[in-house]
C-alpha cells in the first residue's frame, strides 16, 4: 500500500532537462508537490530521484516467469513498467493465453502495457496451438490494458499489402493503438514501404546503417540487449543524435540474467560510454511512456508516483523503487510478496524414440545444408558441407562441431523434423527446450540420437521444460508447467534452476553466453537464413522448405 511521504533528492526533470536539489512530496500515490532548494546546482550528499525505467519491448515469457513474477525481479533494477508482447503464450493458447497474461499482471503494483499478438501463428510453415484473428485482436482491443499491436513480423506480408495484414494494422489505427514492427535487414525502400503501411518502431536492427533507414523514413529504433541477442554495442553511437526517436528494450531475457539488472546496465553503459545523462533518460524513461501513451508518471507535480531514486549518475545503484507511491523494491530487495501461480497450459504428445532421429543417407557423397547459429545474433548462416555417413545412416560430426537439430511437434504426435546445426559446441549430450519462438515446439541439439532422445522425453514427460542431458545419468531438468513456456514457482528461485541448467549445458561443450536461448530462436523462420520448424528445414531469403540432405 502506498503511504504519504516526502523525499529529499536531486530531482530530475526531463522536460527541463534540468537536475536540481528538492523535496518530492508524495500523497495518495501521486506527486503532490516538487519543492525546491535554493541551491541551484546538484547536491553531492544527496540522492538522485528520476522518472523509473521501462523495456520498451519485452516477452515476458522469455524470462521463464509469468508476470507477477517478473515483476518481481524488475522492480529491484528500477523498471516500472513494460511494453510487453504476448505471443509466445498465444502461440500456444490463443487469446485465453493474453488474457492469463493480463490477470497475472494485474496481481502486482507494476505496470504492464501488453499487445495484441499480430501474428498467431507466425508463418504457415509450422504447427502452432492456437490462432489468433484479426477478430480476436478486435476484441483484445476492448480493453484498455491491451495497448498497441504487437510486432508485425510478417513483414513480406505488409510490403506486398496482404489484405489479413492490412486489416490487422487499420484495427489498430482505428483504436488508436501504435504499431509495433519486425523485420530485420530491412533497408531502403523496403524500410519505406514497411513504415508507410504504419509501422512505427522495429527492435531488430543489428547494423547503424539498417537503423538509419529506418530512422530516415520515420520509425522508432530499440536499441535491444537481451539473453541472446545484443545490439546495443552496433547501435549505440546513434543515440546523441537521434535520440528522440530510440528507446531501450530486452526484448527475450532469462531469469538468471534478469535477476543481475535489467534497463539500468544499458543506462549504466550508455553513460560511460560519455553519453549525456539526460539523453540516455530519455531513451530510457520518457520515450515509451510518450509512444504508447501508458499510463506511468514521469516526476512531476500531479503524475502518478512512479520513480526511483539511485545513488549517482554514474553507477545508477537502484536505492529505492516507487510505483503509485508504494515502495516496491529497496537496496535491489523487491517488496512485491510471491503469490501462488495457476497453471494452464497446451502440451498433446507421446514420447519419442531415438530411431525417430535417423536420417537416410542417399548416397555415401551426400551434402548437407548445415545451419549456423551465432552467439548474441538470430541471424544464422547456411553451409553445404559432405555429409558424414555412418552404416548408410547420416550422423554428427562432433569433432567439427556438426550436431542433429530436431524440432519435435508438442501439440500432437508427429515424425520430428531433423538437420544439422553448427556452432552450439556440445563435445556430448544433448539439450531440449519447449520455449520454441515461435509456436513452441519443442527444439533440441544433441550429438547422438539417444540423447536426444532421452532429453526431449524428459520436456515430454514435464509437459514443458528445459532439459540437458549428459552421460551416465548426468540430467537436469527445469519444469515449465505454464503454457510450456514459464515456471510455477518463485522467481529467484527459477533463476537459480536455470543458472545450474545452463551450467551443465556449459560443461558439456557449449561455448554459448545463453545457449538454450540460442536454441529457442533455431524455430524462427522469420528470422534469416536458414531455420528449423517441425515441418522441416527452412530457407528463410526464398521462403520455402529445403531438403535438410540432398
Amino acid at each position: 500500500m502506498s503511504a504519504d511521504f516526502s523525499l529529499r533528492a536531486n530531482v530530475i526533470n526531463l522536460f527541463t532537462n534540468t537536475i536540481t536539489p528538492g523535496t518530492v512530496h508524495v500523497a495518495e500515490g501521486k506527486i503532490q508537490r516538487i519543492e525546491p532548494s535554493e541551491a541551484p546546482s546538484p547536491d553531492p550528499a544527496l540522492p538522485y530521484a528520476l522518472p523509473g525505467f521501462v523495456d520498451a519491448h519485452v516477452h515476458v515469457e522469455s524470462s521463464l516467469l509469468v508476470p507477477a513474477e517478473f515483476a518481481r525481479l524488475a522492480v529491484a533494477h528500477g523498471t516500472v513498467a513494460t511494453v510487453s508482447d504476448p505471443h509466445e503464450i498465444g502461440n500456444v493458447l490463443g487469446v485465453a493465453g493474453v488474457e492469463y497474461m493480463l490477470e497475472s499482471g494485474g496481481t502486482v503494483p507494476f505496470k504492464f502495457c501488453f499487445g495484441a499478438p499480430s501474428c498467431v501463428p507466425a508463418t504457415p510453415f509450422e504447427t502452432a496451438g492456437a490462432t489468433i484473428t484479426a477478430a480476436d485482436i478486435e476484441q483484445l482491443f476492448q480493453n484498455p490494458a491491451v495497448g498497441y499491436l504487437a510486432e508485425m513480423m510478417n513483414w513480406p506480408g505488409v510490403l506486398h499489402r496482404d489484405p489479413l495484414v492490412m486489416e490487422k494494422i487499420a484495427l489498430a489505427q482505428r483504436y488508436n493503438r501504435p504499431v509495433d514492427g519486425h523485420a530485420p535487414g530491412l533497408r531502403g525502400d523496403d524500410a519505406r514501404q514497411y513504415a508507410s503501411a504504419g509501422i512505427s518502431t522495429d527492435h531488430e536492427c543489428f547494423t547503424a546503417e539498417e537503423a538509419l533507414d529506418k530512422l530516415a523514413v520515420g520509425m522508432k529504433i530499440l536499441i535491444r540487449e537481451g539473453s541472446a541477442a545484443r545490439n546495443f554495442e552496433a547501435l549505440i553511437d546513434l543515440l546523441p543524435e537521434h535520440y528522440e526517436n530510440m528507446m531501450f528494450c530486452s526484448d527475450d531475457k532469462h531469469p538468471d540474467t534478469l535477476v543481475l539488472g535489467h534497463i539500468d546496465q544499458l543506462v549504466q553503459r550508455a553513460v560511460a560510454r560519455g553519453q549525456d545523462v539526460l539523453k540516455v533518460l530519455r531513451v530510457a524513461c520518457l520515450n515509451p511512456l510518450e509512444h504508447y501513451k501508458l499510463p506511468v508518471g514521469l516526476l512531476r507535480e500531479g503524475d502518478a508516483a512512479d520513480f526511483i531514486v539511485v545513488n549517482n549518475l554514474q553507477e545508477f545503484r537502484v536505492q529505492q523503487t516507487y510505483i503509485n507511491g508504494e515502495l516496491v523494491a529497496e537496496n535491489g530487495q523487491t517488496r512485491i510478496p510471491a503469490a501462488p501461480v495457476a497453471v494452464v497450459n497446451n502440451f498433446h504428445t507421446e514420447l519419442v524414440k531415438a530411431q525417430g532421429f535417423q536420417l537416410l543417407a542417399p548416397t555415401d557423397a551426400a551434402t548437407v545444408r548445415v545451419i549456423e547459429c551465432f552467439d548474441g545474433q538470430l541471424i544464422t548462416a547456411r553451409h553445404d558441407l559432405a555429409a558424414t555417413v555412418n552404416n548408410g545412416l547420416v550422423v554428427p560430426d562432433v569433432a567439427n562441431d556438426i550436431l542433429k537439430l530436431t524440432v519435435v511437434n508438442r501439440y500432437t504426435s508427429a515424425p520430428p523434423a531433423v538437420a544439422f546445426i553448427k556452432g552450439f559446441g556440445l563435445r556430448r549430450g544433448a539439450l531440449a527446450s519447449s520455449v520454441g519462438h515461435d509456436s513452441h515446439n519443442i527444439t533440441a541439439v544433441g550429438c547422438d540420437d539417444e540423447s536426444l532422445a532421452r532429453a526431449v522425453n524428459l520436456v515430454i514427460e514435464a509437459k514443458g521444460g528445459l532439459a540437458a542431458v549428459g552421460e551416465n545419468g548426468e540430467e537436469l531438468l527445469l519444469p515449465l508447467p505454464v503454457a510450456g513456456l514459464m515456471s510455477d514457482q518463485d522467481g529467484y528461485t527459477v533463476a537459480g534452476a536455470y543458472s545450474a541448467v545452463d551450467a551443465l549445458a556449459k560443461k558439456l561443450g557449449s561455448p554459448l553466453g545463453a545457449p538454450f536461448m540460442t536454441l529457442s530462436f533455431m524455430a524462427l523462420l522469420v528470422i534469416p537464413s536458414l531455420k528449423l520448424s517441425d515441418k522441416g528445414l527452412f530457407d528463410g531469403e526464398a521462403f520455402q522448405f529445403v531438403e535438410a540432405v540432398v
